[in-house]
Formats: structure tokens, C-alpha cells, sequence
């Protein structure tokens, strides 16, 4: 099929003018989809003419059938018929409400003749768009390889069927929207029009979409006043609702949207978040409703995946009759999918566009972290599948809990009528749009940028328009000084421009208000290409970066060389460090997201980089590939020292020529990533990383892990992070306020690290012995005590205040007061109970039943069953009975746990005896 371009090509040979009837009003055409594209557009950016493809056919909508007819429009109605004949030769046919156009054509040689009914022979078909009888056959005759020629408006049928919805009920829209274009009751402008040279841009919106989608919405969220999935135990992908026909049906407070339903053709979609959500119980009213929903009354078979077990329960439970499995029939209605379950795309599309209904539930977030660099919305099997109907699945996820249903009357986001606010405000400069929507269209806008355009129109557009919008105005410059307010103009600039760059967009339309120190006039990259050899073992189950002492300057295209052989290997390469997602902060002294991700598939790639950062090789987990030369052209050297390898004398040399804003300390077993204005006062890292080894060693040692470590962890300094002081995570993020603590070793010793070896401890931490909420910033800090205790002489008391003695005693009083109860049983109070452990039996119990937890299968996952092992296998550990004490903290033993141990030793030591004993009555 030719490409949009080359068909608008085709479509407009020759056409030097718009030649229209005065008499004959059009209605404004709707494009969804990834096939549909604009012929004409009026002054006001209304479609009035557009073509498609659908299967092996095509066809070309006019917005009145009086266009049809109009000997005026003699060359376009000719190349039309041309490139909609797909065998040169085979009879045109015309309806006979058509009957002027057969001499129309034939004046022009082309052998047309009246046809009442539509045949295969024909290679094209000529009618007006309000033929009913003839729906089905139109549509197969497309499908199977026929062009279309169709002219209508159904604004005048809109005011003769008022209780009908045209978009969905008028007859022409039966038959295009298969391809994704629709007859709207919008009256057309005709007062001006101009002959483009190039394909004309889809409109980002058409006005009253929404109010004909108003009855789905009630009908799927009938009964229904919100989504709560508190208790669900998963967390759900946010989706990106883009479509013109989609919209949301449950949104969280910052509009992040975990279920949504579309409008596609004559078919309908509803998409969930996570598959769980198709069966989770709390939902079973809109579930229903959702089936019945994409029923759409037809009475049909309902297919359900049969992995999706649990949904047929449901269904069944709900009274629907529903048969397990995939295999399509002409009796088919709804099918249920988890779209990662190998199906035809293609054929599903054509299942919803011809009529049928699909139920897809799937989250993309452990995907993208399985795949990093390659971006879900473009390569997530579940958007091949999703992306046409506008809804997609992002790598971001969403927390369990109450999601808001849109009311009707109050206005909801969508990403298209934001966009088009957006694009209003930034033109006049002038106007606002509701709290908080802006603040989400800049991530949103940036991911739909990732969905490949590949000459497809719906896309193309949006890119077409954002470039022309933001190479207008100057990209703001977020700092801590001059921060940007997210939920404003400024703030989605920042994102939509990086959505862009990394879309491939030419970087000199983004250029930012002020120059700064990272940007290319001030660090100029390298004049010949810098090739650095990259160890590309990983000896870890997880991807890890690889650092190549190099940094790429802002508003750069760089260019990746390396060998064939490694080109196969599955590396990619990461622009910038600072990975944390600041979208929904309020202020922003960066931009929201500031690292590129690529695949390195080519032996050489381009790269576009807008922010810069230090460079780094991504390897995958288990990867043998040895050391590989990487060749970098666009960059700069930054001063980089690794334990063992650099010297002090090289250290100086790179302190004064290597020019990078950021660089790094390494050792096996940890890297430091800072500025390198904090690293020059750094004569001699040295004793400052064998010490950091010390306390890795001990951080192993404790959590029963081999040292050397097999993957260094990592932590990072960042002018802003999106959580916390510090938070865990590959890598560690911290604030730069925190650098001094990591890099001042008399600090260290004197003061101590409790932030940072607080954030090593949670990385530590393993889901088989932790009992969230409860443990979840408590057992963490066992690794503070220890390392502090061993590596570092200092005492728990003086390590922290909250372990200062006579804080603890009052702590353990006032919740044994309160009455003991696991819900109060969180963070110091939690910590308090494994500290009398660990004082009673020193630390070589922990270590011993951390390796045995490392080494057994099939452990619980539910906190009772969890806290019932622990109390078990630390009782064996220490060989004494610790029921008593574990009951005085008011743990939930099992009466079997506590008949089990019953043989053992008493622990007469026990200090929860003592504080009973004292404890004053409340």
C-alpha cells in the first residue's frame, strides 16, 4: 500500500483549485486510526475530504454528494477513481443517484457504467453515503481489494434522527468508519479553501465527539461510582487515552487513567491497566457492564482467553453465557484477551472494525523494565495491537487505590482537547485549562511521541504541530534559582520538547532561553570521535549500566559505533544518569525527564541528546560479551577514577582536562556519581573508596551476599529526586545537598552514613521475609546499625537519636500502652523488636537465616504466613522458644506454629517480659 504521501500525491495531481457547489453544505469529517489522512481541509482546519485504506482496498470520503457530481472537481473525481482502482482496467461502477458522474468520467476516457448494487467484478464503486441496504456489501468489497468512492453529510440526517447518535447510526459511517473515517453532523465551512502542496495535518480535535460518546460512558458505569482497587495487589500501567473516540473511566488524582473504553469503526474496545483488573472481584459491577458494553445488544458468543480463568468465573457468576478460547467466528461478539498471549493484530483490528468487541487487559511496566531503551509504545505487543483505537499502555504505573469515574457534565482530560487548549494558549498567549492538565499533557504528549509516525497522519500531525509550537518560543531552563511550575505551559514545554527530540526532530528548533554550563556553546565536544573499551560481562540477574567516562553536552546528535558482533547483543545505550520521573512534581528545577534510552541494534547509531549526561552502555543480565570498544563522536571525556586502577597522578590529568560536569568514583562494588565541581576537591579518592568498600563488604556480609559484589550498586546526586530524601532503587538517588556525606571520609567517620547505608539496607531487603507496611523503613535500618557498629566504631545510641536508650524504652511503653498491635507496628517501633534480637543473640543469626531464606522455594507471600516462618526459623536459629516474645509484641502467631516449638528451651532473658511486668496500667 502506497504510503499517505505518495496517495495525497496522487489524489492531487494536477488539482489547482477547489471548485465547490454554493448550494451543497458539507459536513466535517472525523480521522481515526492509522490509515485515515486529510485531502482537504477549509480555512478552519475541517476536513472535507479524506481517503483510506481498509484490508486489501481503498476508498475517498467527499463530505457532500454534490461534490460527487460537480464537473468543477472533474480532475480530482478522476485521479480519485485512478487510485482507488487497484487493476488498472476493471470496470468502474456508479450508483444511479450518481448517474451525473458516469459522463464525468467518461468525458475524461474512463469507461464507467450504472451499477444499482455493488459487484466484485468492479475494481471501484461510485455511491452516496445513505444506501443502508447495501452495508456489509461494501464493506467485503473494500476488504477485499475494491476502491471506494462515497460522498454524503449528516448533519441534515442528524436533525431528521435526533434520538440517534450520527457518528454511530448514520448509514455512510457503517461503511468508512471500517477505515477509520466518519461522517460527523458538523456543518463545513466553505467560505475559503486552499489547494495544498503537502499533505494537509489531521485537526487535533473536531468539536462534539465527546457528547456522542456521553451514553457509553453511563452505560458502562451504570451502578458504578468509582474503581477501587485498594486491596487488588497489583499495580496497574497508566494508559495514554489519545484517541479521538477513547476516553477515560477511571482516573486518579493526578488524571493518571487505569481503565478507558474506545469507539474504533463499528466495534468497540475497553482496556484495563493490568490483567488482574479483568477479574478482580470489587469490579464485577463494571466488568459486566463492560461486556454487555461491547456486546452492543448483538446477543453474540463471548470468547474469553482461556488463561483468563478467573474472568470466566466472574462472567459465569454474572449470568453471561461465554465459551473459553481465541478462535474468531462469524457468531463471535466479544472476546477477552491478555494481548501478550501471542493473537493476530491485524485481524483483531478488523474483528472491532467490522463490529466486535474486545476486553484487553495488560500492564507494560515490567516490559519496559525487561526492555530498556526499546519504548512500550512502540514495541509492547499490547500497543501493536491497541494503539490504532487511541488508547495505549504505558511503562508508568499507578498505586492501588480509589479511581474516580468521569460525572457527567464535569469536564475529564483527554489528551487531544488539551492539546488543543494548549496550542490556543500558546498562540494568543492567553487563556487556562483546569488544574493539573497541563502538568499531565507534557509526559503524556511525550509518550505519544514514541509511537513510531512512519508517514501515519494521526501521529505525524501532532509531531508537525508540536514542532511548529515549540521552535516558536525559546525551551524554558528549569533551575533550583528559577524553578518551572509543571502545570503550566512552561512546565509541558519541557517534557513535550523532550518527547520530541527523542522522536528525532531536528534539536536546533529547541532552543533554550539561557545558555547554560552543560549546553554545547559552553562544552564543546571532542573534534575526533572518542572510542573507550567497555567491560560488557554481567554476571547479574538484571541489566546494568556500564560507565564509559564520557558525557555528551546538551542539544547534541551523537553518533554510537561498535563492532557487528556486538550490535546482536542486546546493549543499548543511556544518556544521563538522573533517572527519577519528576512529572508530577509541582515545581521543577530540571526537566521532568532527562535521560535517553536507545537500542544499539546498528553497528553505527545516531542518538539525539537534548539535556546531556554521562554515558553509559545498558548490558543485559547473564551477558559473556567481554570487553568491546564503543566510539563515540559528540562527546567529551569526564573525570572518572576506579580503586585500584587509576592512579593519583592520572586523577589530576583528568581533574584538569577532562571538561564533563559530572563524573564518578568507582570501586567493584560501588559508584558515586557527583559533580565535578565536588569531586576536584578530591586530591586522593583513595581512602575515601576503601573505605566505601568496607562498608559494602559489610552491607554483603549482613544480607548473606558474596563479596565482591556481582554488580556495583550505585548512587546518584541529583538536584531534585521525585520521593524522599534519598530513596532505593539501581540507582540510589540522592540530593546534592547529601554530597559532602558521601565524599568526606572524616565525616563519615566522625558523623556516620545513616542516609545512604539506610537506602543500601532497602536494596537488601527481600520480599520472602518482609512484612509491608509494617517493616518497610524498619528492617532496612539493620544494616545502618551494623555498619556503623563495624565499620565505622560507632555505637547504635550515637548512630541515630531515635536509638538513643531511654527514646527506646518509651517508644516500646507507649505502644504497649495503646494496647500492642501489629497495625502500630511500623518503621522505629518495628525496627525495636529485631534490635532486642539482635542484642540477645548478636548478628550471626540474621546472617544464617538470611542465606537460608536465600536458598528455599516456595515461601508464603501473605504477612501471617511470612511472620509465622520468621518466628519459626529464628526459634531454630537460636534454640529457644521465642513465641512468648514475638506474642508480646502481638504478632500473629498460629496456634500450629506455636504447638511446633513448643520442645524448645524457654528464653528466660526475654526483655518483653520486663517491660510487662512494669508496664503501668492504661
Amino acid at each position: 500500500m502506497a504510503t499517505p504521501s505518495a496517495a495525497f500525491e496522487a489524489l492531487m495531481k494536477g488539482v489547482t483549485s477547489w471548485d465547490l457547489p454554493e448550494d451543497a453544505t458539507p459536513s466535517e469529517l472525523l480521522l481515526i486510526g492509522e490509515s485515515s489522512f486529510p485531502v482537504m481541509l477549509n480555512d478552519i482546519g475541517q476536513v472535507l475530504i479524506a481517503a483510506s485504506s481498509y484490508g486489501r482496498g481503498r476508498l475517498v470520503v467527499l463530505s457532500h454528494e454534490n461534490y460527487l457530481v460537480e464537473a468543477q472537481l472533474t480532475s480530482f473525481l478522476c485521479n480519485a477513481v485512478g487510485w482507488l482502482c487497484s487493476s488498472p482496467g476493471t470496470p468502474i461502477g456508479v450508483h444511479p443517484s450518481l448517474a451525473p458522474l458516469v459522463k464525468i468520467l467518461e468525458g475524461s476516457g474512463l469507461e464507467a457504467k450504472i451499477e444499482s448494487e455493488v459487484k466484485d467484478s468492479l475494481g471501484v464503486y461510485c455511491v452516496d453515503a445513505y444506501n443502508e441496504s447495501m452495508t456489509e456489501k461494501l464493506v467485503q468489497f473494500v476488504k477485499r481489494g475494491g476502491g471506494l468512492l462515497i460522498g454524503g453529510q449528516a448533519w441534515d440526517w442528524a436533525n431528521q434522527n435526533e434520538e440517534e447518535r450520527a457518528l454511530f447510526s448514520f448509514p455512510g459511517n457503517l461503511v468508512t468508519s471500517v477505515a477509520g473515517v466518519y461522517f460527523t453532523d458538523n456543518k463545513g465551512d466553505t467560505s475559503f479553501f486552499k489547494v495544498s502542496k503537502k499533505m494537509p495535518k489531521n485537526p487535533v480535535l473536531v468539536s462534539s465527539c465527546e457528547d456522542d460518546l456521553v451514553e457509553d460512558r453511563e452505560e458502562l458505569l451504570l451502578g458504578v461510582s468509582e474503581l477501587d482497587i485498594t486491596h487488588s495487589d497489583c499495580f496497574p500501567s497508566q494508559l495514554l487515552v489519545h484517541g479521538a473516540l477513547a476516553f477515560p473511566l477511571g482516573l486518579d488524582s493526578y488524571h493518571g487513567c487505569v481503565v478507558a473504553a474506545a469507539r474504533y469503526g463499528r466495534g468497540r474496545v475497553v482496556v484495563t491497566g493490568h490483567k488482574s483488573l479483568l477479574s478482580y472481584s470489587k469490579l464485577s459491577p463494571f466488568i459486566l457492564n463492560a461486556v454487555r458494553w461491547l456486546d452492543a445488544g448483538r446477543k453474540g458468543q463471548i470468547l474469553v482467553q482461556p488463561e483468563l480463568r478467573n474472568l470466566t468465573n466472574l462472567l459465569s457468576a454474572g449470568g453471561i453465557d461465554l465459551t473459553p478460547g481465541t478462535q474468531l467466528t462469524g457468531d463471535t461478539s466479544v472476546l477477552c484477551v491478555d494481548p501478550l498471549i501471542e493473537l493476530d493484530a491485524k485481524e483483531l483490528q478488523e474483528f472491532v472494525a467490522e463490529g466486535g468487541g474486545l476486553f484487553v487487559g495488560a500492564q507494560a511496566w515490567w516490559w519496559a523494565f525487561k526492555n530498556p531503551g526499546v519504548s512500550p509504545l512502540a514495541r509492547f505487543p499490547g500497543n501493536l495491537l491497541l494503539n490504532p483505537f487511541g488508547i495505549s499502555i504505558t511503562s508508568q504505573s499507578l498505586n492501588p487505590g480509589p479511581f474516580r469515574t468521569p460525572k457527567t457534565g464535569i469536564r475529564t482530560y483527554h489528551f487531544r482537547s488539551t492539546l488543543a487548549e494548549f496550542q490556543v494558549i500558546m498562540g494568543r498567549k492567553r487563556g487556562n485549562v483546569e488544574k493539573g492538565w497541563l502538568a499531565k499533557l507534557g509526559p503524556d504528549g511525550a509518550a505519544f511521541l514514541q509511537i513510531p509516525a512512519n508517514d501515519i497522519p494521526a501521529y505525524t500531525s501532532v509531531h508537525r504541530l508540536l514542532r511548529k509550537l515549540l521552535s516558536r518560543y525559546r525551551l524554558p531552563v528549569a533551575t533550583r534559582e528559577n524553578p518551572v511550575i509543571n502545570d503550566c505551559c512552561r512546565g509541558a514545554m519541557l517534557s513535550l520538547a523532550t518527547g520530541l527530540a527523542h522522536s528525532g526532530s531536528d534539536l536546533s528548533l529547541l532552543v533554550p532561553e539561557i545558555e547554560d554550563m552543560y549546553s554545547s556553546t559552553y562544552l564543546r565536544p571532542s573534534e575526533t570521535p572518542i572510542t573507550v573499551e567497555v567491560n560488557c560481562n554481567n554476571p547479574g540477574t538484571r541489566y546494568c549500566w556500564m560507565s564509559t567516562g564520557l558525557y555528551i553536552p546538551g542539544r547534541q546528535i551523537i553518533e554510537v559505533s561498535l563492532p557487528e558482533e556486538a550490535a546482536s547483543a542486546d546493549l543499548k545505550v543511556q544518556i544521563g544518569c538522573h533517572t527519577d520521573d519528576l512529572t508530577r512534581a509541582s515545581k521543577l528545577f530540571r526537566g521532568p525527564l532527562v535521560i535517553n534510552r536507545s537500542c544499539l541494534d546498528k553497528p553505527t547509531k545516531s542518538i539525539t541528546c537534548l539535556w546531556g549526561g554521562l554515558l553509559y552502555i545498558i548490558v543485559p543480565q547473564s551477558s559473556k560479551l567481554g570487553s568491546v570498544p564503543i566510539t563515540v563522536k559528540g562527546a567529551v571525556r569526564s573525570p572518572f577514577y576506579k580503586l585500584g586502577e587509576t592512579s593519583q597522578e592520572e586523577w589530576k590529568k583528568r581533574l584538569q582536562e577532562n571538561p564533563g560536569p559530572w563524573g564518578e568514583l568507582a570501586t567493584e562494588n560501588i559508584i558515586l556519581t557527583l559533580p565535578s565541581a565536588n569531586l576536584r576537591t578530591l586530591e586522593n579518592p583513595e581512602p575515601l573508596l576503601r573505605l566505601w568498600d568496607e562498608v559494602m563488604q559489610a552491607v554483603a556480609r549482613l544480607g548473606a551476599e558474596p563479596f565482591p559484589l556481582r554488580l556495583p550498586q550505585r548512587i546518584v546526586a541529583d538536584v531534585q529526586i521525585s520521593v524522599g530524601w534519598m530513596h532505593a532503587g539501581y540507582p540510589i538517588m540522592c540530593h546534592l545537598e547529601s554530597v559532602q556525606e558521601l565524599i568526606n571520609e572524616r565525616l563519615i567517620r566522625t558523623k556516620g552514613l545513616w542516609g545512604p547505608v539506610h537506602e543500601l539496607g532497602r536494596n537488601q531487603q527481600r520480599q520472602e521475609w518482609e512484612f509491608p507496611p509494617h517493616t518497610t523503613e524498619a528492617t532496612c535500618n539493620l544494616w545502618c546499625v551494623y555498619v556503623h557498629e563495624t565499620v565505622l566504631g560507632i555505637p547504635r545510641s550515637r548512630a541515630n537519636i531515635a536509638l538513643w536508650p531511654p527514646v527506646r524504652e518509651k517508644r516500646v511503653r507507649i505502644y504497649l500502652s495503646k494496647g500492642p498491635s501489629v497495625k502500630n507496628w511500623n518503621a522505629w517501633t518495628a525496627l525495636e523488636t529485631y534490635l532486642q534480637l539482635q542484642e540477645a543473640f548478636g548478628w550471626e543469626p540474621f546472617i544464617r537465616l538470611f542465606t537460608e531464606y536465600r536458598n528455599q522455594t516456595n515461601l508464603p507471600t501473605d504477612n501471617i504466613n511470612k511472620m509465622n516462618l520468621w518466628v519459626k526459623m529464628f526459634s531454630h536459629q537460636v534454640q529457644k522458644n521465642l513465641v512468648p516474645f514475638f506474642e508480646a509484641w502481638a504478632w500473629p502467631i498460629q496456634k500450629e506454629v506455636a504447638t511446633s516449638l513448643a520442645y524448645l528451651p524457654e528464653w528466660k532473658e526475654n526483655i518483653m517480659k520486663l517491660y510487662l511486668l512494669t508496664q503501668m496500667p492504661h
